[in-house]
């Protein structure tokens, strides 16, 4: 047996598993602030919840199968249409205007590259039951609010609305949402010669702000954001065959490789299992693009790594003591790891911290039991000094 991963998943090892968990965490913590509440679905849904619902091509990625009790099932595509089922089904249990927030994994049966998986992780936030511009505008305050708070700098919020592109074919909007990959004389090219008046394209890029989405840029203001950062875009077409209304797109020129993240509102879709419209707008963030993009552009903390001590045991004799202290460590709220085997030289503790990246090492020996003190060693400087536990433990959580 080979031990190997199937095509298209991932493991995460500590290093990248850190730099994954940083991020959710911070985006929680913005969510939260906003008063965004977590759901959490299942894995499994019934088949027939799932297909139909995202036309031929995601029909095909769905991982379907029967179960062990007969039942057709299919693993979860993405998080829009459980969050729809949940509505339905919970409707008369779930307070209106529904803010949530869900941070999970997805799966799809697509051909791995780079960039694209099997299993991936979406994080989604989405205001349910509001079709004010207010809604609108706080989505686009927390996606602006959390790629700050993630170390973002050169960063804009583009924003268009679908209005934009009434009385214009579909075909002719998909080659204007070529524009950045192949400009615009290219763009003009192939609108001629799918039959469409090539000057559809300045038309576009001549037209203002609808009424409603300059009132969601005023809101959005009003709510903190810098007008700098917010940028109409009206040839921005993703997902025109669901957006009703505000279209929106994160990109910074730091990463040219793609959008950090986009949504919009959407108020057609969340009442697809019930006998009403919820109208509904959200963004989705990539996840995948922003370890990578931070990653590229060091935005990453440096004390990612929480264990902040490795006591050492200098021998077996000195083993009970070193984890009376480690335990000390921990009553103060210093993540500690305890040596546990007394028979390892000193050398080899001090190299595995040094490989896990931990900032602090603590030796009790004889030397500094009859002294009544601990050796602190600083694993960046290589510097070590003596002192007492209490002194060790401010200078470790200063």
């Amino acid at each position: 047996m080979k031990p190997q991963t199937l095509k298209g998943f991932r493991d995460f090892l500590p290093v990248m598993a850190k730099k994954r968990q940083f991020v959710i965490q911070t985006l929680r913590s913005v969510f939260e602030s906003y008063g965004f509440e977590p759901l959490e679905t299942p894995t499994l849904e019934y088949e027939e919840i799932l297909t139909g619902k995202y036309g031929d091509e995601g029909d095909k990625l769905m991982y379907r199968f029967e179960d062990n009790g007969g039942r057709r099932v299919a693993l979860r595509y993405d998080q829009t249409v459980p969050l729809a089922r949940v509505i339905a089904e919970y409707q008369n249990e779930i307070s209106l205007p529904f803010k949530r927030y869900q941070i999970q994994s997805v799966f799809r049966a697509d051909k791995p590259q780079k960039g694209r998986y099997r299993e991936f992780l979406q994080c989604d936030i989405d205001t349910i039951g509001s079709d004010k511009n207010s809604a609108d505008a706080e989505i686009i305050a927390i996606a602006t609010n959390a790629f700050e708070k993630l170390g973002f700098k050169n960063f804009k919020i583009l924003l268009n609305d679908r209005s934009t592109f009434s009385n214009i074919p579909q075909r002719a909007i998909t080659i204007i949402d070529k524009l950045k990959k192949i400009g615009a004389e290219n763009v003009k090219i192939e609108l001629e010669k799918a039959g469409f008046d090539p000057q559809i394209l300045d038309k576009i890029q001549n037209t203002l702000p609808s009424e409603s989405l300059d009132l969601t840029i005023k809101v959005a203001t009003r709510m903190g954001i810098d007008r700098e950062k917010l940028q109409f875009s009206p040839t921005l077409a993703r997902g025109l065959d669901y957006y009703t209304g505000t279209i929106i797109e994160v990109e910074s020129p730091d990463y040219p490789a793609g959008s950090l993240g986009g949504g919009g509102r959407y108020d057609n879709l969340i009442g697809m299992f019930s006998n009403q419209d919820f109208p509904a707008v959200g963004f989705s963030f990539g996840f995948d693009r922003i370890i990578e993009a931070m990653t590229e552009l060091n935005l990453f903390p440096d004390d990612l790594n929480k264990t902040k001590v490795l006591v050492t045991i200098f021998d077996l004799e000195h083993a009970d003591k070193s984890a009376e202290i480690a335990s000390f460590l921990r009553a103060e709220n210093i993540n500690t790891e305890l040596w546990l085997n007394p028979e390892t030289k000193m050398e080899k503790q001090l190299k595995y911290a040094d490989k896990k990246a931990i900032p602090f090492v603590l030796v009790l020996g004889p030397k500094e039991v009859e002294k009544n003190v601990l050796m602190l060693k600083n694993m960046n400087t290589r510097e070590q000094e003596e002192a007492s536990i209490e002194e060790i433990i401010d200078k470790i959580k200063n």
